[in-house]
C-alpha cells in the first residue's frame, strides 16, 4: 500500500519567529545559487519542527522530499514526529523498509550506501549534518546529486573541512538568543581540576574532529577514586535531581552506575548493545522518574530528548567541541521547576573549550590554516574558585557564587581538586553601529594581506568577547585605532610563541 496522498490539508504547523526567519532566508540563500546551504539551530530549538515546515513548503510544490539520517535512532525518532505531524511517508532503512514510493522518505545514509537512491528526490534535509565533512557515504550521495537542493540541520557545524561540503550557512538563532527568549535554560558549571590524561592517544572523531581514543580513555578515567568523587560531588551538588551521565567507556558507565546504586541513590546503566525494546523501557521509566540517574556513553548525545533532566555529570573528557555542545544540550530544554540547569564536570573539558552556552564560532570551516570553526577558536578559558569549586568565566576574580577573592600569586590558584563553578566575564556591550564599524575594518584588512575569513572572526571575537553575526559585507578603510590594535595583537601573539618557544627549550 502507497502513502503518495497530498499530506497537506487541514494541518496548521505553529513555528516560533526565528524558525519562520530561518526558513525564510534559507529561501534567499537556495535562490541566490546556492545548492548545499546549512542550517544552524541550537540543541532544543526545534531543527525537526522547522524541518517539518520545510517539508510542507516542497510537498506544495509538487518535490519529493528525502530527510537523511546517520543513525538508525535520529531514523526512528524522525519517522515518530511525521506520522504525529500527519504527514505520510516511506522508511529506506535495512530491514524497516517500506513505501519507497512516497512523496516523502526518511533514509539511513548507510542504506543509501548499499542499496542505491531514487532519482526524482526534490529535496534533500540532512539531519546532524556536521557529520558529512567526515563521511564518504554523504560525500558520495551529495556529489551524486549536486544539482538537488539540501539543507543540513546541525546545532555543531563545527567539524573541519565542513565548508567545503556547504557553501552557506544560516543561522536560526544562537545559544544566547533562546536562553534569552526563555527557550532554553541556562547552565551553571561545577568543576574540577583536568584528570592526568598522560598517554591517553588521540584520534579523528566526529566529522573529523580529533578526539581521544575511547579505549584508553575509558582506562584512564575508570579508577575507583573517580567513580567515588562523582557520587560524593552528586550528592553535594545535585542530590535527588534527574541527572545524566556521559562516561569515558561502557565499563566505565557501568560502574558509575553501579556506585551510584551502592550509594543508595537508583541509577542504570544503558548503551548501543541492549535491543530496541530495553532501551526504550529505559528511557521511559528515565523520564517517568523512577530512577534518579542515567548513564550512558555517547549513546544520548544526539537525537534524545527529556526536559526534565536537570543534571549533566560530565565523565568524558574531550577535545571535540561538536561532541561538547551536543551533550549538554541534553539538559538545556526548560521545564516546569527548572530555572537553570547544571553540569558537573569531572573531566576539565569546560576549562579547555570554555562555557558550553557562550556564543559559537559560527563560520564554517574551510578545512585550510586559521580554522575559524575549531574549538581553539573560543580562545577565553574559564577558571574554578578555589573556594566553592564554582566555574567563572576568564577574567573573573571575586567569585559570584561565594564571593571568595584568591590573593594572586603568579596568576595561579592553587586549588584541592574539588568542584569549582565556573562564571562568565560580564563585559560591557558595543554598539551595533560600533560592531559593524570595527567588522568593516577588519574585511578591509583581511583582503587587502589575502588573509581568510576566520582571520576577521578572530579577531572580532578578540575585541567584543563574541563571534560575529549578521554583520553586512560592506568593508571600509581601517582607522589608525584598528591598525594600533591590530599591531598589538601581533606583538602579543609573537610574545606568547616566544615564551612557549623557550619553555619547550628548557623543557
Amino acid at each position: 500500500m502507497t502513502t503518495n496522498h497530498p499530506p497537506l490539508a487541514g494541518h496548521i504547523i505553529s513555528l516560533r519567529p526565528y524558525q519562520l526567519a530561518a526558513i525564510t532566508k534559507l529561501r534567499h540563500s537556495l535562490a541566490g545559487g546556492y545548492r548545499r546551504v546549512m542550517l544552524y539551530s541550537p540543541t532544543g530549538s526545534g531543527k525537526t519542527v522547522t524541518a517539518e515546515a520545510m517539508i510542507r513548503g516542497a510537498l506544495a510544490k509538487g518535490k519529493r522530499v528525502a530527510f537523511i539520517a546517520n543513525r538508525k535512532q535520529l531514523v526512528g525518532q524522525a519517522s515518530a514526529h511525521l506520522s504525529a505531524a500527519g504527514i505520510p511517508h516511506g522508511i529506506l532503512q535495512a530491514d524497516n523498509t517500506r513505501d519507497l514510493d512516497a512523496r516523502v522518505l526518511v533514509c539511513s545514509i548507510d542504506t543509501i550506501a548499499a542499496r542505491g537512491f531514487p532519482d526524482d528526490i526534490g529535496l534533500i534535509v540532512i539531519d546532524e549534518a556536521h557529520a558529512c565533512a567526515g563521511s564518504a557515504k554523504y560525500r558520495r550521495l551529495l556529489d551524486r546529486y549536486n544539482r538537488v537542493p539540501t539543507i543540513g540541520l546541525s546545532a555543531t557545524p563545527f567539524a573541519p573541512g565542513l565548508g567545503q561540503v556547504f557553501g552557506d550557512m544560516v543561522i536560526a538563532a544562537t545559544i544566547r538568543d533562546l536562553i534569552g527568549d526563555g527557550y532554553l535554560v541556562d547552565v551553571d558549571v561545577f568543576a574540577p581540576a583536568s584528570p592526568d590524561l598522560t598517554g591517553v592517544k588521540t584520534r579523528r572523531g566526529i566529522g573529523g574532529e580529533v578526539d581521544y581514543a575511547e579505549v584508553a580513555l575509558g582506562e584512564a578515567m575508570d579508577r575507583p577514586d573517580l567513580v567515588g568523587d562523582i557520587i560524593a560531588h552528586w550528592r553535594r551538588l545535585a542530590a535527588g535531581k534527574q541527572t545524566v551521565v556521559f562516561a569515558s567507556s561502557i565499563p566505565h558507565s557501568q560502574h558509575i552506575a553501579a556506585q551510584f546504586c551502592a550509594s543508595g541513590v537508583s541509577a542504570e546503566h544503558i548503551d548501543y548493545h541492549a535491543d530496541d525494546d530495553t532501551r526504550a523501557d529505559i528511557l521511559a521509566r528515565f523520564r517517568r522518574g523512577e530512577f534518579r540517574v542515567l548513564c550512558n556513553v555517547a549513546l544520548l548525545a544526539e537525537g534524545w530528548d527529556c526536559p526534565a533532566t536537570e543534571v549533566m555529570v560530565l565523565a568524558r573528557p574531550t577535545k571535540s567541541l561538536t561532541r561538547f555542545v551536543q551533550m549538554v544540550g541534553r539538559v538545556l530544554r526548560p521545564a516546569p521547576g527548572k530555572a537553570r540547569a547544571l553540569l558537573l564536570d569531572h573531566s576539565g573539558t569546560t576549562l579547555d573549550l570554555g562555557y558550553p552556552t557562550d556564543d559559537l564560532p559560527l563560520v564554517l570551516d574551510s578545512g585550510k590554516a586559521n580554522k575559524a570553526g575549531s574549538a581553539k577558536a573560543r580562545e577565553r578559558k574559564p577558571s574554578p574558585c578555589p573556594a566553592c569549586k564554582f566555574v567563572r568565566p576568564a577574567g573573573v576574580h571575586k567569585c559570584p557564587s561565594c564571593g571568595f577573592e584568591p590573593v594572586r600569586q603568579n596568576d595561579v590558584e592553587v586549588t584541592d581538586g574539588t568542584l569549582e563553578k565556573v562564571e562568565r566575564k560580564p563585559r560591557t556591550p558595543a554598539t551595533a553601529d560600533r560592531k559593524q564599524q570595527v567588522y568593516s575594518m577588519l574585511l578591509s584588512v583581511a583582503r587587502s594581506k589575502h588573509y581568510s575569513p576566520g582571520w576577521v572572526a578572530h579577531q572580532y571575537r578578540a575585541m567584543f568577547g563574541v563571534w560575529p553575526r549578521n554583520m553586512r559585507d560592506v568593508p571600509a578603510a581601517p582607522s589608525n585605532e584598528i591598525l594600533s590594535w591590530l599591531k598589538s595583537q601581533r606583538i602579543r601573539f609573537a610574545k606568547g610563541r616566544g615564551k612557549q618557544q623557550e619553555a619547550r627549550n628548557h623543557g
